[in-house]
């Protein structure tokens, strides 16, 4: 039974133990496992901003046992320039230092240490994306391996993606990979992978509501961390219930831990008409305009090898494309580790 969100999208509620990742057969025949322990020193009292989907404000939720899928629809596909690349990302070598294959980055990262997990708070927008062979993201990246074949990454966020959705809107969505974006991974439940617990967010859903320029500000607050008992990451939005788990088997090195968070946006800049793309990171506003005009993520965490909740330390800032979207970091008590992020492309001092 399929039900209409406000923002046009089919939902259907399938059965736990009948969606894509049960397809992978180290999952066959069984079922999705039990919600393990959040880490020490989540703070219920955070200034709290649970932002939600379209879907589930309007009241709709799937029966127990069964989850919320958005439908991909036949024009979904054919958007895609494959059916084979539906829901991949387009394959690039992703070397942090070069931006490879128009993708530009406004980042903030920690490594050098064994990390279990990253929280952050991350102001929703909608940016404008060029055109259909481009997307603007806001994420968080949980990294392990090198940036060569076999980098594995988690990722979770929110994302402006004509191609994979067909519309404008900021979506919150998941990402992992075990070989560096080559052959395994995908977007959401759009292969056998990550595998879903809960009944009322649907991935792949358009967030609402949305910032905008010297008005109100939302943000969603997104944690992955690995439970210690079985292994698996798991990913809870806002403060409550668990979203899903990524089984530890899909990955090589992030079966023991990540060496490295990530947290920014990202763009693809297919250089339209020979110039750079006007495709918005963020509010597509640069860092110094600040709260309310540029984007942010704030309370920037990792969780240690003791399943603790700790502030990130030694965050490193780097944007590669400076002039066209930019970083800067701060702290302060009320907000811990943050940074400012984004811009509008291409300007004059970004041809």
């Amino acid at each position: 039974m399929a039900q209409m969100s406000p923002d046009g999208d089919l939902i259907d509620c399938v059965l736990s133990h009948q969606q894509p990742a049960f397809d992978h057969p180290q999952l066959k025949g069984q079922n999705p496992l039990e919600s393990p322990e959040t880490p020490k020193g989540e703070n219920p009292d955070e200034m709290v901003s649970e932002n939600h989907q379209l879907w589930s404000l309007s009241g709709e939720s799937c029966p127990e046992g069964t989850i919320p899928i958005r439908r991909t629809t036949e024009q979904d596909v054919l958007r895609a320039s494959s059916i084979q690349r539906f829901g991949r990302k387009i394959r690039r070598p992703i070397r942090r230092d070069s931006s490879s294959n128009g993708h530009e980055h406004a980042v903030g990262y920690v490594s050098g240490q064994e990390y279990y997990g990253a929280k952050a708070s991350i102001n929703v927008w909608a940016p404008r994306v060029a055109n259909q062979y481009e997307f603007s993201l806001s994420q968080m990246w949980v990294i392990s391996g090198s940036f060569g074949n076999d980098l594995n990454t988690i990722e979770a966020g929110w994302q402006v993606s004509p191609e994979l959705y067909g519309d404008s809107y900021p979506r919150f969505f998941t990402y992992w990979t075990s070989d560096a974006y080559q052959a395994t991974g995908c977007y959401n439940l759009l292969c056998s992978g990550f595998v879903q617990t809960n009944n009322r967010i649907a991935i792949g859903a358009a967030i609402s509501p949305r910032s905008s320029y010297k008005g109100g500000q939302y943000d969603i607050s997104l944690l992955v961390w690995k439970d210690p008992k079985h292994g698996n990451w798991w990913l809870q939005f806002g403060s409550g219930p668990l979203v899903g788990y990524w089984p530890s088997f899909l990955f090589t090195h992030l079966r023991n831990h990540a060496n490295m968070v990530q947290f920014g946006g990202e763009v693809v800049n297919t250089r339209p008409s020979g110039t750079h793309t006007l495709t918005q990171m963020g509010s597509g506003h640069f860092s110094g305009e600040g709260f309310g005009k540029a984007s942010y993520f704030r309370n920037l965490q990792v969780v240690d090898w003791d399943n603790s909740l700790i502030p990130v330390s030694n965050l490193r800032v780097l944007a590669d494309h400076p002039n066209c979207y930019d970083i800067r970091g701060g702290i302060n008590n009320v907000w811990g580790n943050y940074f400012y992020y984004g811009g509008p492309g291409r300007n004059v001092r970004c041809p």
